[in-house]
Order: C-alpha cells, then sequence, then structure tokens
C-alpha cells in the first residue's frame, strides 16, 4: 500500500476481501512505533460484530475502498485485542503469523555517536 496516505482518510472506507466481497468498514488505522507509516486496520465485520486486524501491507487502497488481498475467513478470524489500544509488539507477532506476513526487519541502529569524529584512539 503506499505509505504517503493520510491514515484518517481511510476511517470510515468500506473494506473489501480478496474476492471483491464487502466485509466491513475500517475503524481505525494502527501506526508503526518505529516508523509512523500505517501498519493495520481495524475492519469492523458487522453491526453488532467486532473488529478485525488486516495488515495494510500488502493491501491496496481504491476508490470504492480498502481491499485486503485475504479471503473473508481468515480476516474474520483474525485475533480481536479492542480499538482504541495500542498494539503491543507481542499483539503484532499473533497477526504477522495470523496472515502468514514475513516479519519486517528491526529499525536500523541508532548509530553510536559516544566517538567524536577525529578523535585520537590513542587518548
Amino acid at each position: 500500500m503506499q505509505t504517503d496516505i493520510d491514515p484518517r482518510s481511510l476511517i470510515g472506507r468500506k473494506a473489501f476481501d480478496r474476492n471483491g466481497h464487502k466485509i466491513g468498514t475500517v475503524d481505525e488505522v494502527y501506526l508503526d512505533d518505529a516508523t509512523g507509516i500505517p501498519e493495520w486496520a481495524a475492519v469492523r465485520t458487522g453491526l453488532f460484530s467486532r473488529d478485525a486486524f488486516v495488515p495494510l501491507e500488502p493491501s491496496e487502497l481504491a476508490d470504492d475502498g480498502l481491499h485486503i488481498p485475504f479471503e473473508r475467513s481468515l480476516i474474520k478470524d483474525a485475533p480481536d485485542f479492542g480499538v482504541g489500544r495500542h498494539l503491543s509488539p507481542e499483539q503484532e507477532l499473533q497477526l504477522y503469523r495470523h496472515y502468514e506476513l514475513t516479519l519486517p526487519p528491526p529499525p536500523d541502529r541508532i548509530p553510536d555517536f559516544g566517538r567524536l569524529a577525529g578523535q585520537d584512539d590513542a587518548a
């Protein structure tokens, strides 16, 4: 999915499974803690139903809504952690496993700036 999309523009959009069947409406969007990029969406799967978390990558945003490349049954069986809360690393791991997605690489290490450029090693 495009990474330059405003996550607020996803909320309220219809969500469709891989076969084009409507599965619900995007309720919330969750950003990656390290990058700030939209990573997961919670899709309300019915009037009195629950939210199913879906990956925004490899989903695609089109004029008619969010197209999620998974079967409806897999989406509806996704772990439900409740909306309005932060997803823990353990919960994200459960979602990656549920959708059989490759885990993203860990964030780049922060460079060690403890040593100033040009410092003499013989100090």
